[in-house]
Formats: structure tokens, C-alpha cells, sequence
């Protein structure tokens, strides 16, 4: 696939700025804020509809216009595509295929497909979990776009049962208050008689009905467990592909593993594709197990959004122990996995976007990621000086200069 031409208009800092592109390659440079990443923020909201530096399309619209725009042509195999997406600051956004409008931005998702690579990335591995379970979720997006709609409805059935579980432990620590506050201090004048059995004593009960409880979980398990598997299924494709990436850049000298570390005992024959109704089984009586605390912390401690993915370098934990270079090392690797595990499902060379990292990469590591693209992949780079790139490699590449939300060919 191949973008040909990409319009902004009131987006972020660009006012109305239209770009062809005329080359595989071609590398944005300017100082930092003038709107390089901008761009690249652009042409993923096109892929996945989602931004990974904002949740709010306000944020997204120039100077808190009511409207921002991006309009794209694409090439595909199978012809030219026109994508439009429209942001609003107060309202939904909307989304067009050769100009007809979407009733389902489902239908949007995966038409441009990309592998973003941004010096953020290099947290992947010592950050929190959430950032590589954002990381594979995108992945997962790219490749099967239902699991939008499916991670979705599991978000859904999570902030309901959390509102619940909040709620019922706001009553039962009103009424703890209550009981506590009718109760005498010792050494307050009481009559000698008196039982302080006749008090009421709280009811340590969940003011839920245990029906209504149930039913959520059945609901979070469903959702849970299809979370779950698309998750395992597309790291189980895509760690040999990264291994073998790691091994090449590390000189055979390191030995890469991923897993996904699942917060419920689920082993590879409850994942599998014919057993989804053994890990909603592992689910629930996950649940079951910590109904208590649930409870107390008033919030769901069981499912996906606490999962996370376990990172290992010869049997070492990556995360604790690795090298700032041994880190460079593995997410450069998953990226290059990334873009041909794409490439292998889609038929079609995903775009590639690089923001600022190849200033972080050694010599060795830019020359790895550079003969990797060579023609095979468009990719497009941000950077703020062109010293890190070989000349002859400049020579086949459309030069772009970005200042205060202006692009001119440099």
C-alpha cells in the first residue's frame, strides 16, 4: 500500500496543508513543535482511529475550532481509496470511505495499515503494563479489526461493574458510619446497665444483590476471555518473527521469549481457538476468588486490563535486568516483526512511521532498520537534522521541511 496524498486542515497546528508524496522515503525535519509528529498522529487516527498521545478529539482540533479534517488517498492492490475523517470538538466524528460515510467506524479500521515507531516505544519494555497492553491492542486492531468492537464492549461491561462495586462499598461504608457514630465512647456516661450488644452491629454483606452482581460476571468473563485469546494468538505469530529479528541484530548472541502473562490460570489449551469456554470457566472462578476484595477496594481485579507481557533475554526478565542497549535491542526487533506479521496477513507492505527515534538508535541499530526498509516498506521519519542519514540514502528520499505547521519541500 502506498499514501499518495494526505490533507490537514485545522488539525493540531496545521490550518489547511496538503501533501503529495513522490518517493518511498521521506523524512519531515525541523525543530521540535513545529508539527512533525503531528502528521504522523494524523496518518495513524486514519489507520486505528485512535491517537496514542490524546483520548479527546478536542484536543486534536486547531485552536478549539468546532472542526478539524484529514482526507487521504491510497493506493492498494485492489485500487485507490479515499479516506476522510472528521473531528469535532463538541460532538462524534465521522468517517467516509470513497466518500460515502461509515454507520460503522469498524468499516474504517484497517484499510491504511502502519507500524508506528516513536522514541515513546523505548519504554515499552521497563514501563508499566498498561502501555504494552495498549501496544498489543493496536497490533491486534491492525490485524483483526473486530477486536476493536470486542475491546470495546469488554471497556463497557468494566466501567459498569466497577460503577457497581464502587457504589456498594460507598453504602456499606455509609452504614459502618452511621452504626459507628451511634456507639458510646468508653468512659462516657452510660447507664451501669447498659448492653453494647444492643447496638446494631454493620452488616458486612454487599448491599448488591448477588443476581445482578452475577450477572456482570458472566457478561466480563464472555468479553474477558475473547480479550484474552486474540491477545495470546497474535503474540503466539509474532514472537518467532521477533526472535528471529533479535537474533540477527543482537549477532546470535541473545535469545529473545515473549509471553502473554494472563492474571487467570490459563494454560496454551484453554487459549486455543476450541476452548474459549475454558477460559471464561478460568474467569469466573478467578472471580469467585477474589470476590472479597472486590468488594472491599470497591473495583474489578480480575480480567485483561490487568494483564500484562512478560518480556525475557535468555531466561533473564528483560523489564528488571536488561541493558538500555539490550532494551533498544528488543523493541526495535518487535517492531520489524510487526511490519512483516502485517505484511504477512494483509497481502500488502504496511506503512511505516518512525518520530524521532532513529537519534536514539546506535549506528548499528539505524543501519539494521534502514536496510530492512530499503524500497520494501513506505516509511515516512520526522527528525530534526539530517546528519544521522548516509548521503546515498538521502538520494532516493523526498525531503520535507516542517515550520510553525508549514511544510515546503526543503
Amino acid at each position: 500500500m502506498y499514501l499518495k496524498t494526505l490533507h490537514l486542515r485545522q488539525f493540531r497546528n496545521y490550518l489547511d496543508q496538503k501533501v503529495t508524496f513522490d518517493a518511498p522515503k521521506t523524512i519531515l525535519v525541523g525543530n521540535n513543535a513545529q508539527g512533525k509528529s503531528n502528521l504522523l498522529e494524523a496518518v495513524e487516527l486514519l489507520s486505528t482511529l485512535k491517537s496514542h498521545r490524546v483520548s479527546r478529539d478536542r484536543d486534536l482540533v486547531l485552536d478549539s475550532k468546532p472542526i478539524g479534517q484529514i482526507d487521504a488517498t491510497l493506493d492498494r492492490l485492489t485500487g485507490s481509496i479515499e479516506l476522510s475523517l472528521t473531528l469535532r470538538s463538541q460532538a462524534r466524528r465521522t468517517c467516509k470511505l470513497n466518500g460515502e460515510p461509515l454507520r460503522r467506524h469498524l468499516d474504517f479500521l484497517s484499510v491504511l495499515n502502519v507500524v508506528q515507531f516513536s522514541c515513546l516505544d523505548l519504554d515499552l519494555v521497563r514501563g508499566g503494563p498498561e502501555g504494552r497492553r495498549n501496544w498489543i491492542d493496536r497490533l491486534v486492531i491492525q490485524l483483526e479489526p473486530i477486536y476493536a468492537h470486542i475491546l470495546q464492549q469488554y471497556n463497557q461491561i468494566l466501567r459498569q461493574r466497577n460503577a457497581l462495586l464502587k457504589q456498594s462499598r460507598e453504602i456499606r461504608k455509609a452504614e459502618f458510619s452511621e452504626t459507628f457514630d451511634k456507639i458510646p465512647f468508653i468512659g462516657s456516661e452510660t447507664p451501669e446497665d447498659q448492653n453494647i450488644a444492643e447496638f446494631p452491629i454493620p452488616n458486612s454483606q454487599s448491599p448488591i444483590p448477588s443476581s445482578e452482581l452475577a450477572l456482570w460476571d458472566a457478561q466480563l468473563a464472555t468479553a474477558g476471555a475473547r480479550v484474552i485469546r486474540r491477545r495470546d494468538r497474535i503474540l503466539e505469530r509474532l514472537m518467532p518473527l521477533a526472535r528471529n529479528w533479535h537474533g540477527s541484530i543482537s549477532g546470535s548472541a541473545e535469545i529473545l521469549d515473549v509471553k502473554y502473562d494472563a492474571n487467570i490460570e490459563v494454560g496454551p489449551e484453554l487459549i486455543a481457538k476450541d476452548n474459549l469456554e475454558g477460559v471464561r470457566q478460568a474467569f469466573l472462578e478467578k472471580i469467585q476468588q477474589r470476590a472479597i476484595a472486590e468488594k472491599f477496594q470497591g473495583t474489578t481485579l480480575v480480567g485483561p486490563h490487568r494483564d500484562d507481557i512478560i518480556f525475557t533475554i535468555n531466561n533473564t526478565p528483560a523489564r528488571q535486568y536488561a541493558s538500555q542497549g539490550q532494551q533498544r535491542t528488543l523493541v526495535l526487533a518487535l517492531k520489524l516483526a510487526e511490519l512483516q506479521l502485517i505484511e504477512e496477513v494483509v497481502g500488502e507492505a504496511p506503512l511505516l512511521l518512525l518520530d524521532d527515534v532513529l537519534a536514539e538508535l546506535d549506528l548499528s541499530r539505524q543501519n539494521q532498520l534502514l536496510e530492512t526498509i530499503q524500497e520494501r516498506f513506505q516509511t515516512l521519519i520526522t527528525t530534526t537534522h539530517l546528519g544521522a542519514f548516509d548521503s546515498q540514502w538521502l538520494q532516493q528520499t523526498q525531503i520535507l521541511s516542517v515550520v510553525g505547521g508549514q511544510i515546503n519541500q526543503f
